[in-house]
């Protein structure tokens, strides 16, 4: 794993390559109160970043990224870092759970959005 190569990662291979990371180069996970209060620092980052592009919040003078969507597309990469560490100290295959939530949400949600007249016109 060198994070420069273009191999396309499942979350699967994901999984595997965060554990290879974390025993390699990382030392071991921290434990998992701890990934959870970094989890919602970084969730933080990412609402500092999309409430300063989108919302109604400016950057402090000097402090506007370079590149939003490299800044913002890194910041995502922290959570998802962070959550695959969750998920294999907890032994949850994140691709399994994903197509079940996916298989929950499509049961739940077929006609709710379709008649939801908030969505009608977008």
């Amino acid at each position: 794993m060198n994070g420069k190569n273009n191999k396309k990662l499942g979350l699967t291979n994901l999984q595997s390559e965060v554990e290879s990371w974390i025993s390699s180069i990382g030392h071991g996970y921290f434990s998992e109160m701890t990934n959870l209060a970094n989890l919602m620092e970084e969730v933080g980052e990412v609402a500092r970043l999309m409430s300063r592009t989108y919302g109604e919040q400016s950057f402090k003078k000097g402090h506007e990224p370079d590149d939003i969507k490299a800044e913002l597309s890194d910041e995502l990469c922290d959570v998802m870092f962070i959550v695959t560490c969750l998920a294999n100290q907890m032994d949850i295959d994140l691709e399994s759970a994903m197509q079940k939530n996916l298989y929950k949400k499509t049961n739940r949600d077929k006609q709710r959005h379709a008649e939801n007249k908030k969505l009608v016109n977008k």
